[in-house]
């Protein structure tokens, strides 16, 4: 059987928008001559749609979508769609929707299997909107049985998964036992470090395991938080790779379900290349789908703003993006030139706009107010509020996204400052470790020196006060990453941290500020998602709390 595989990147929400560009695709495959095209989960309405599915009329215009699908399939004799939306589940009792997989052909639905597993953890919240399918059926077509299940299905394989299963079923387990010879997984799955070798395991075992041909469709594609990476795939019945797809981008290939796949053909990407292009194509979608052209942000003169500078510009194209260099009276000559130099290797836009004048001001403002205290954090946090004035200033006047550029090791500690670094529209590195951003810096520079080497070697500073380094109130970077990987990703108690090694005061310091700093990260910018536990939608920790 010849299958077009549809790796597509949705708008959420742009029902009609979505069905036009599976028309396109479906169009493409019938004159390719394939008997069927696939295409992502959830796909007319983008995945994740969240409460939009609360709302009857939009369910209601996903069930129009799909009845033009319908009527539009006669012009498609031999070519048949796979495709998921939200549907009625007609049930009396439950959520009253299924996350379906619908197979649409000559004028018919020959097939409408819901998702049976519906996960919720993580960024995932399934169970609030859909029924689970109580059973999953194989449907005949064109001499062989299809196996169709969705997302999640794939994942709970007891196999690959000895000592942790979160469901009781495996759904392609039922499948290949009712006698299905071709395995059809619609997906979203979004990206983090490391899961595309996960996913080809995942999908190659259980092509292997039970010989039988299993084709996998990923969105691609940036919505809000998340970034999806495409990387679907197709497996022979030996769990050999017939194909993989690219990731991050847009992909339509056909394959035959009869070849023979070659080993050796898929081979993981670097991690660091991936965060890079999930970054870059987070930013590109998260303004493109939010009606933005261009964006504007703070140039420090470290190293956090010049990665995020440079991601923008490859993003949104160098012309598009406005680099800020705001000194203050602490601020280094060095931090000024630096962040110069940068944009003249990125040929981008760049401005010069001192705040002393402006901090002074304040000071002014203040005095008699403050009186005799000691200069303090006050006084530091002042520069940082003065700098998120001036770029949501641009951002107002010309309709610029601010892109905020602090890392996760600060908004994990709490080493930001709200109404201040933390202004901005998208936090660009918002889960991106600090020792991972100088990883992101020497791959940006693999090929030329764009950001000067003088920031990668310098000292960490916010450069509010008099010789200020960020070691002298955080541990350093290479210790504090590692605490917090073991805290918020593997979920590790002080305890358990401790015998990894590090200092118990370190451990309960680090711990503290976490802990403490939740109502900051509750009122930062949504942050794109690269690891496995993100700040944001997938971790919901109370604020007025002690634990």
């Amino acid at each position: 059987m010849k299958i077009t595989i549809a790796q597509l990147n949705p708008i959420v929400g742009d029902i009609d928008g979505n069905y036009a560009k599976a028309l396109a695709a479906w169009e493409q495959a019938s004159q390719e001559g394939s008997d069927l095209i696939v295409l992502p989960e959830l796909f007319l309405t983008g995945y994740p749609p969240k409460d939009l599915l609360e709302f009857p009329w939009f369910i209601e215009r996903v069930e129009e979508a799909v009845t033009k699908l319908i009527r539009q399939s006669v012009k498609y004799p031999t070519t048949a769609i796979l495709l998921g939306a939200p549907l009625s589940s007609g049930l009396s009792a439950g959520k009253g929707l299924h996350n379906a997989a619908l197979l649409i052909y000559r004028g018919e639905i020959l097939q409408r299997q819901a998702k049976s597993l519906l996960p919720t953890y993580d960024v995932f919240d399934e169970d609030r909107y859909f029924d689970g399918a109580e059973e999953v059926k194989v449907v005949p077509f064109k001499g062989e049985k299809l196996g169709i299940s969705v997302c999640e299905d794939a994942w709970n394989d007891a196999s690959f998964w000895p000592q942790k299963r979160f469901y009781d079923r495996d759904p392609i387990e039922e499948l290949v036992t009712q006698g299905a010879t071709i395995l059809l997984n619609i997906s979203a799955s979004p990206f983090t470090m490391g899961k595309e070798e996960i996913r080809y395991q995942i999908i190659r075992n259980h092509a292997g395991k039970h010989g039988v041909p299993m084709i996998y469709v990923n969105q691609v594609g940036g919505n809000d938080e998340l970034v999806f990476d495409g990387r679907s795939m197709a497996i022979d019945h030996q769990g050999r790779p017939l194909t993989v797809c690219p990731s991050f981008r847009e992909h339509h290939e056909t394959i035959d379900t009869t070849s023979l796949g070659t080993e050796g053909f898929f081979t993981a990407e670097e991690p660091v290349s991936t965060v890079y292009e999930a970054l870059v194509l987070g930013i590109r979608d998260y303004l493109s789908k939010c009606g933005f052209k261009k964006a504007v942000l703070g140039l420090s003169g470290g190293i956090d703003s010049a990665v995020t500078y440079c991601l923008a510009a490859t993003a949104l194209g160098t012309e598009n993006i406005l680099g800020i260099s705001m000194p203050s009276p602490y601020s280094s000559l060095g931090s000024v030139e630096d962040s110069r130099i940068l944009a003249e290797n990125l040929q981008a836009p760049f401005r010069v706009i001192p705040i002393s004048d402006i901090y002074h001001s304040y000071l002014f403002t203040l005095a008699k107010q403050f009186g005799q205290t000691k200069p303090d954090l006050t006084e530091e946090n002042l520069q940082a509020r003065i700098r998120g004035n001036v770029l949501m200033a641009f951002s107002n006047k010309y309709g610029y996204l601010l892109l905020s550029t602090g890392n996760k090791s600060e908004l994990a500690t709490g080493y930001c400052t709200l109404y201040g670094d933390m202004s901005g529209g998208l936090s660009v590195l918002a889960d991106v470790p600090k020792t991972l951003v100088y990883q992101l810096a020497d791959y940006i520079n693999r090929d030329r020196e764009i950001i000067p080497q003088a920031i990668i070697d310098k000292a960490p500073s916010a450069e509010l006060r008099p010789n200020q380094k960020d070691q002298d109130t955080l541990p350093p970077y290479p210790v504090l990453d590692k605490i917090l990987y073991y805290y918020i990703e593997e979920g590790l108690s002080a305890a358990q941290i401790v015998q990894q090694g590090f200092e118990p005061e370190t451990v309960q310091w680090v711990i503290g500020t976490v802990n403490r700093n939740e109502y900051k990260r509750r009122q930062a910018a949504p942050g794109l998602k690269v690891t496995s536990k993100a700040f944001g939608i997938g971790r919901r920790m109370p604020m007025a709390a002690k634990y």
